[in-house]
C-alpha cells in the first residue's frame, strides 16, 4: 500500500472531522491503525483539538472571560510556591531523598555514594588496570572488550578501557570488581 495523494487527502479531511485512527484505516483499506497514526504524525497534523473544535469552541470560549480574571493569579502562587519549594527540601534531607540533580555536560560530577564504599584494593587495582588500559574509542569497543568509560564524555580525553573482558561480564577483572556489589551490601545500603 503506498500513500497515494487522494488517499493522503482522504486522511487529512476525516482526520481533521475528529475521526479515529481505526475509522480512518478502515475507511482507507490495507492500512493499519498504527500506519495512520504514524502518517498523521508525519504530516504534522495537529492533535485532536481541531477535529473537537466545533464542540469545544463554545465552551473555551466562556471561560475565557474568567480564566482572564484567574489567570493573573495564578502565576504568583506558581512563582511563589515554586522558589520556597526547594528550601524546605533542603532542610528536610534526612526524612525525604534528594531528587537527581542533573549536570551539564563538561561539569565535574558530585562525590558518588558508592565511591567511599569501594575498597581500597579494589581502587588500587583499578588505577593499575587503567594505565595499562587500551584506550578505545566507542566504535572500537566489542564484545570481548571491557566497556568502562573513562573521563568526561564530553572532552576529548574520553576513552574505554579495551582490556579483555571477563566471562559473562561488560567489565575486565579488575572494573567488575568496582561496578558489581554483592547484593547483601546494597541492602543494607538502603537501609
Amino acid at each position: 500500500m503506498s500513500w497515494t495523494d487522494e488517499r493522503v487527502e482522504l486522511l487529512k479531511k476525516m482526520w481533521g472531522e475528529g475521526q479515529s485512527a481505526s475509522q480512518i484505516a478502515k475507511e482507507l483499506g490495507g492500512v493499519t491503525r498504527n500506519a495512520v497514526i504514524g502518517k498523521v504524525h508525519r504530516l504534522g497534523l495537529s492533535n485532536r483539538a481541531t477535529g473537537a473544535s466545533p464542540a469545544k469552541a463554545e465552551p473555551k470560549e466562556k471561560p475565557a472571560a474568567a480564566p482572564k480574571a484567574e489567570a493573573k493569579p495564578k502565576p504568583a502562587p506558581k512563582t511563589e510556591p515554586a522558589r520556597p519549594a526547594p528550601a524546605p527540601a533542603a532542610d528536610a534531607k534526612p526524612a525525604v531523598p534528594a531528587r537527581r540533580q542533573i549536570i551539564p555536560a563538561g561539569q565535574p560530577l558530585p562525590p558518588q555514594p558508592s565511591a567511599n564504599e569501594i575498597s581500597p584494593e579494589a581502587l588500587a587495582k583499578v588505577n593499575e588496570v587503567e594505565k595499562k588500559a587500551k584506550k578505545l574509542t566507542l566504535m572500537e569497543l566489542t564484545e570481548k572488550t571491557c566497556k568502562w568509560p573513562v573521563g568526561d564524555p564530553a572532552t576529548e580525553d574520553f576513552w574505554f578501557c579495551g582490556l579483555p573482558v571477563e566471562a559473562g561480564k561488560p567489565y575486565c577483572e579488575a572494573h567488575v570488581g568496582v561496578a558489581f556489589q554483592p547484593m547483601s551490601s546494597r541492602r543494607d545500603r538502603r537501609r
